[in-house]
Order: structure tokens, then C-alpha cells, then sequence
């Protein structure tokens, strides 16, 4: 985590401003945090030499992204043997993953905007420091009612990779945004994935609570990690006079005054619903007729997904090649297509399931790289607020394809299931085509430009707004 410098900014030509992102001369000379704690010389921020992006930084912001992460997944495999532990039922130890994803919104949508007003280092090591402590808690607790409180706690403060994000929208590079978004991106993944497994893995040998005595030592590591290595970033100058009751009108403000904002919402709901719905009902098509096979067998497809979700820095520079909606077009496409081949199959032969279950995962991962690329380009100096937009969207189409697909496959069998990701899917390429890569800013409908190509895009912050210029268009 410890990053080379960055020389200052050129301009970008005639038509466009450059603004460093993080450029905030009245911050020279901050030594402390927390008014007593030393920042260690060689992080601390200089307006004249601000620290740059590197690969280096991406692949030690995933590696801090599949820790945090898996703190939200950590209960599923573990609910059986905490219903004993707590002598309580099933139905008893059902509402703690309620609570794992109540508390992660309440936070992302009350303390994820912070990232726009406040020193992000410091921030970063706050939420480390309570989620550390919350993790020894549920280590320790022997009240289930004490252990759904700490839970909603942990999880809402489990944000440090969207801290993160944010972050490296400030710093990569136009050209290398949406593969440094893929290497952390595939760590949040990774986290998803392997909270599960390892929580699963542990629990089968030992006692439950070894897992979260295992994930306090590991935040603790991290926690160390990011003090000694992690710099120290101010906020967005044009963010100076903002509170914390006027970022929440801004994000609401960009929700109703966007096209852009409000076409990646939609998509993001449709795609997120797609996602949740399809793993949700495999367990329960594997689980069925024709293929009755055991939990193990049924965990091992998540390997398949992990494949795919491997493939994110590949995604990262389609996307940087393509730009964002022309990537967002072509992997709704395939996975429609490959969502027909679930719909048409996955009933019938195991290898329909295997070839939709890698296929499915990895153009989802193009659409989990092009999507926050995208929204990140309406303002710079609003990433945090327009990364909270994004992620709350993402877990509110995870609630719907949860319960909705759920609901379908129960009533109506695994067909009727799969048919409604396609419908989600159709609906998904309608949003994106309404609207061209090229419309200027308040443009909701049309194809403005046309659907060329036009070169990668560079947001310019003019205060707390910003316009979209290509870098390829230099005139006047």
C-alpha cells in the first residue's frame, strides 16, 4: 500500500479544465489524527507532490476488499450450528442474515457518503477499528439478541472497500479506471465468495465462533497495514463548504436531475436481480429432480463462479477499450443468451447448468466494472455519494431477485424462474439502448453523437458540477 508520487496534473486541452481530484493546499503540515495519533512522514499529504495510482495500490485495495467483505457472509454456512449454540431454532438463528443486510444499507447509505467530506484515511481506520472490536464481540457473545445487535453493527460498518472504490475513481487514470476498478472489484467478489467457503470450512472442524476469532485477527492485520502504509488523502476541494445534510440532497439531486445516474440505476437493479435470482434457485434446482445432489456438490459450482469472477481484470480492459455503454450493450447480450440456455436446459443436463454458471458470472463481472466507470464520470468531486447511489440500487435488486425469484421457482418450477432473468435481462438492454454513449449531460432520450466510439471520457468538476469530455475531441 505504500505508493509512489504523482507529478501535478497537465491540462487537458482547450475545452477541458484539469483539476487535481485531491488537491487541497491548506492541508500541508497535518500531522496527527484523531488530534493525538502521528501520521507517519512519508504518508502524510503534499498539495505539490500528491501521491499517484499504481496497480500496486489496486491490488493491496482487493486484498483489503476480500477481507472486509467476507464479514457479510460469514453467517450463512454457520446458522445450524449456531441454532444450537444458542438453543434456538432454525426460524430463531433465520433473522441473522436479515440483519447482516439491514445493517450493510443503513450504512451505506449514512456513512458512505463521509467519504466526500472527511480525510478518507482516517475514516478508513475508524470503521477498521469498530468492526475489529464488533468482530471480538460476536466471538464472544453467548446472547443471541446481543449477537443480532453486534451484527447489524459489523455489517454497517463493513465499508471499506467502498471507501475504496471512490478512491481509485479519484486517482487511476481515464484510460486504466476501469482496470483498476476490476482488480478491486475482484476482491469484493472474492470476498462474497470466500466468507462462505472459509466460514463453511472452519465450522466443519471446529467450533463456529474460531470463525470470527479468525476474521479478528485478520482485521487486525489489516487494520496495522493501512496505518503504516495507507496515505493520507483530504477531501475534493470543491466539497470544502459541503455538510453532511447536503450530500444527501445531492445524491438525491442526481437522481432526478441525471439521465446518466438514473439509467445506471435501473440497469443496476435489473442486474443485481439477475444475479441474486439465478444462485438463490440453483441450490434448489441441484438440491431437486433430476440431479438430487448433496450441499458439498452444490457449493463446489461456486467455484464455477469464481472462475468467472477471475476474469475481472480481463473485463476491466474490455471496458477500458470498449467504454462503458458499449461494454454494458454487448455483455447484457451474452447474458441474455446465455440466460436462454439456462432457461432452456438447466433442467434437463448438468452441462447447461455448468456452461451458464461460468458464463453468466463472468460477463456480469464486465457489467460490475463498466457500471460504477460509468456513474463515477457524472463528478468527480461526488464519487463517494454517486458510489453509494450505486451500491444501495445493487443491494436493493439483490432483495428483489432474492424474494421475487424465489417466490417464482417455489410456484411455478426452476423454468419459470430462469425465464424471468431473461425478462430482466430484455429489460436491462431497452434501459441501455433509450439512451446513446454520447448524449450530452441532461439528455434522457436519444442518440445524441451517435453510437460511435468517441474515445475514453473525462469527467471535469466546475465546483460541485462537472461535465463529460472525451479525449479524443480537442476543439474549441
Amino acid at each position: 500500500m505504500d505508493l509512489p508520487k504523482q507529478p501535478d496534473e497537465k491540462s487537458l486541452g482547450c475545452n477541458v479544465v484539469s483539476i487535481d481530484p485531491i488537491a487541497e493546499v491548506n492541508q500541508r503540515g497535518r500531522t496527527t489524527e484523531f488530534y493525538f495519533l502521528p501520521i507517519p512522514s512519508r504518508l502524510r499529504y503534499d498539495p505539490e507532490n500528491p501521491f499517484k495510482f499504481s496497480y500496486k495500490m489496486s491490488i493491496s485495495y482487493a486484498i483489503v476488499g476480500v477481507i472486509i467483505t467476507a464479514n457479510l457472509y460469514y453467517c450463512q454456512p454457520l446458522l445450524i450450528q449456531m441454532s444450537k449454540s444458542f438453543q434456538v431454532s432454525y426460524e430463531g438463528v433465520a433473522r441473522i442474515p436479515t440483519f447482516v443486510q439491514a445493517g450493510h444499507a443503513s450504512g451505506l447509505l449514512l456513512i458512505c457518503p463521509l467519504g466526500d467530506l472527511v480525510h478518507r484515511r482516517q475514516l478508513i481506520l475508524a470503521l477498521l477499528l469498530v468492526t475489529t472490536l464488533l468482530s471480538l464481540g460476536l466471538a464472544v457473545t453467548s446472547n443471541l439478541h446481543l449477537f443480532e445487535a453486534l451484527t447489524f453493527l459489523s455489517a454497517a460498518t463493513s465499508l471499506t472497500p467502498q471507501i475504496l472504490v471512490p478512491l481509485a475513481a479519484d486517482l487511476a487514470p481515464p484510460a486504466q479506471s476501469g482496470f483498476a476498478f476490476s482488480i478491486i472489484l475482484t476482491g469484493i467478489m472474492l470476498g462474497v465468495l470466500l466468507g462462505r467457503v472459509m466460514a463453511g470450512l472452519i465450522a466443519q472442524f471446529v467450533a463456529w465462533r474460531i470463525v470470527y476469532y479468525t476474521s479478528f485477527g485478520l482485521q487486525c492485520l489489516i487494520l496495522v497495514c493501512i496505518y503504516l502504509f495507507f496515505p493520507d488523502y483530504p477531501p475534493h476541494r470543491a466539497n470544502k463548504e459541503l455538510t453532511y445534510w447536503d450530500a444527501f440532497w445531492t445524491m438525491g439531486k442526481y437522481i432526478v436531475t441525471e439521465p446518466l445516474v438514473m439509467q445506471i440505476v435501473i440497469i443496476n437493479l435489473g442486474a443485481s436481480a439477475c444475479f441474486a435470482n439465478y444462485w438463490v434457485t440453483l441450490t434448489f434446482l441441484l438440491g431437486g429432480a433430476p440431479y438430487f445432489y448433496s450441499t458439498l456438490i452444490i457449493g463446489l459450482f461456486g467455484l464455477l463462479g469464481m472462475a468467472g469472477v477471475m476474469a475481472g481484470p480481463i473485463c476491466g480492459r474490455v471496458v477500458d477499450r470498449m467504454g462503458p455503454w458499449h461494454a454494458i450493450l454487448a455483455a447484457t447480450f451474452m447474458l441474455l443468451l446465455f440466460q436462454a440456455v439456462h432457461t432452456g436446459a438447466a433442467g434437463i443436463h448438468i452441462s447447461a447448468v455448468v456452461i451458464s454458471c461460468f458464463a453468466l458470472d463472468l460477463f456480469q463481472q464486465i457489467q460490475n466494472v463498466a457500471l460504477p466507470n460509468w456513474i463515477f464520470s457524472v463528478s468527480s468531486s461526488a464519487a463517494s455519494r454517486l458510489n453509494t447511489i450505486y451500491m444501495i440500487s445493487f443491494y436493493v435488486g439483490q432483495m428483489i431477485g432474492t424474494s421475487v425469484g424465489t417466490k417464482v421457482f417455489v410456484q411455478y418450477g426452476w423454468r419459470a424462474s430462469a425465464a424471468l432473468g431473461m425478462a430482466w435481462y430484455a429489460m436491462q438492454i431497452v434501459v441501455i439502448l433509450i439512451r446513446g454513449p454520447n448524449c450530452r449531460r441532461y439528455t434522457w432520450f436519444g442518440y445524441e453523437g451517435g453510437t460511435r466510439v468517441r474515445g475514453r471520457q473525462q469527467t471535469v468538476d466546475f465546483g460541485d458540477h462537472s461535465t463529460i469530455a472525451s479525449e479524443s475531441e480537442g476543439k474549441c
